[in-house]
């Protein structure tokens, strides 16, 4: 009787993960602005996930591309390469991904890895929505 106990608790975990996928990574517009919202915890098993919906808000035609973690508690180095890569991809093509943060533990790892320094980090969806656009570039 020894495994009774402990296989409900491995089921509980797999279901909770398989959730969180099924969840993904919506992308709306807001205001004319692509906005990606992400779940709980950013992580190596969706970070493939947030860059896919990463690159379809990308192709909308916006100066601004807003990720918005308001309910992200957790973000690993996945998840934060991720973002990088689209911060990067942002720049080259003259525009701007903003971030709306409010947990502590994503604002730490974000200031440990000075990627803070980067990202254009907002307290609110609305502020984040609220900011000047960037100004278009001459051809």
């Amino acid at each position: 009787m020894a495994w009774g106990p402990s296989r409900p608790r491995a089921l509980a975990v797999t279901t909770d993960i398989m959730e969180m996928h099924e969840a993904g990574f919506p992308v709306q517009k807001v205001d004319g602005v692509p906005v990606v919202t992400a779940p709980g915890e950013i992580d190596v098993t969706n970070a493939a996930e947030l860059r896919t919906a990463l690159l379809r808000a990308a192709a909308v035609d916006c100066p601004v591309l807003v990720v918005d973690m308001a309910r992200t508690t957790f973000c690993d180095s996945a998840g934060l390469h991720t973002l990088l890569g689209a911060h990067r991809r942002a720049r080259a093509e003259g525009n701007e991904l903003r971030m709306v943060v409010t947990g502590a533990a994503v604002h730490r790892i974000l200031a440990l890895t000075a990627a803070d320094r980067l990202f254009r980090v907002y307290d609110s969806l609305q502020e984040a929505l609220a900011a000047p656009r960037p100004q278009a570039r001459p051809d």
